[in-house]
């Protein structure tokens, strides 16, 4: 072949396999599911409550201090959600948009319905004004589900769509933080006992989740209740020395997850094409605080910002200076987790590495059915 020649076909073969590879870089992935529906409470709320009139906002500094750009959105952490995470995880290249602002595009990749103060009961959170409690969360839903029914043009192809989303739910641990264990401001202690809460609270929340299976839902992550008696709040007003859990707490906590774990299978067992599963968050938790170091935590028993005991008596004062060393730390505040500890979390939720962290599979198995 002529040299000439030659040297303009390497340089075209180069021109090639440079596009190809810029072509790679930009190409992104196609997500495990076609959307990602998120319910719950401050735990994952990401800028619902900013436009409520509540007490129960993170729309601030030092809350985003390492988010993506630094800034406040309103999530009560320092940077990402368990479910920010868990969108990465599914392959989202973008993070979950608040239902407060979705757009009918986002609408069709999902959003995220949770409030920070919100419960199963609608007067849980209340001493902290405005909220969407799990109820209005829903009636939110069925809108959302309406407005996906005139995008797709009828009911078959939107419930189509529907069926392949992944659907996270974690509510409950307000209606003890916010209500059970605030005899000042409720009866609901003196009404019923532990148990008896529990079966009041998954009595409503089942009618809840058959809400959402009525339209449309039914790849459901249900998230369990954490250790709050293990939160700095607790710690600072009812554990002895400041570190030492609050038992009475953290059993009533068990008691609600076991019937959480009932109810998973009641709906798999009795809803056709139902594909629930349960996220044992106590038990990642319980990990996480019996070995900090395994996970690089440092700092198990008070908030990384706040004020008082533990820093655990209210949360972070706006534009208070946090802990430098925040990966050190499981909590960000009086109530919340640190980013490092919602990234154990979710990976744990995402793809269980222990038998017991989901039942009966993990959200990686729950993406391919």
């Amino acid at each position: 072949m002529d040299p000439v020649i030659s040297k303009i076909w390497v340089a075209y073969a180069l021109l090639w396999t440079w596009k190809l590879a810029i072509t790679n870089v930009v190409v992104t992935a196609t997500p495990q599911v076609p959307c990602y529906f998120i319910f719950g409470d401050s735990l994952v709320d990401n800028g619902n409550n900013n436009a409520i009139t509540s007490l129960a906002k993170a729309n601030y500094l030092p809350y985003g201090i390492d988010f993506p750009g630094g800034r406040p959105t309103g999530r009560f952490c320092n940077g990402k959600t368990t479910t920010d995470i868990i969108a990465q995880l599914l392959g989202f290249n973008d993070f979950i948009h608040p239902y407060a602002n979705a757009s009918d595009q986002d609408l069709l990749r999902g959003v995220n319905f949770a409030s920070a103060a919100a419960g199963i009961r609608d007067e849980t959170g209340q001493q902290l004004g405005g909220r969407i409690s799990m109820n209005g969360q829903v009636r939110n839903y069925q809108a959302a589900v309406n407005r996906v029914v005139n995008i797709l043009g009828d009911q078959n192809t939107a419930a189509d769509h529907l069926s392949k989303c992944i659907y996270s739910v974690g509510m409950g641990s307000n209606d003890y933080l916010n209500n059970y264990f605030m005899p000042l401001y409720y009866s609901s202690s003196r009404q019923y006992t532990p148990q008896q809460w529990a079966d009041v609270l998954i009595q409503q929340y089942s009618q809840q989740l058959r809400s959402l299976y009525n339209y449309g839902a039914r790849k459901v992550v249900v998230i369990g209740v954490g250790q709050i008696g293990c939160s700095p709040n607790e710690l600072a007003q009812n554990s002895p020395n400041g570190q030492t859990c609050v038992e009475r707490i953290n059993s009533a906590n068990r008691m609600f997850n076991d019937r959480l774990i009932s109810l998973v299978d009641d709906f798999n067992n009795n809803q056709q094409g139902a594909k629930f599963i349960y996220i044992n968050a106590y038990g990642i938790f319980e990990d996480m605080l019996k070995n900090p170091s395994a996970n690089g935590f440092r700092v198990t028993n008070r908030g990384c910002c706040g004020v008082g005991r533990n820093n655990g008596q209210i949360t972070c004062l706006p534009l208070q200076t946090p802990c430098p060393n925040r990966k050190e730390y499981i909590f960000w505040d009086a109530f919340h987790p640190t980013e490092a500890a919602n990234v154990i979390i979710a990976r744990r939720s995402y793809s269980a590495s222990s038998p017991s962290d989901a039942h009966p599979i993990d959200i990686s198995k729950l993406a391919q059915l």
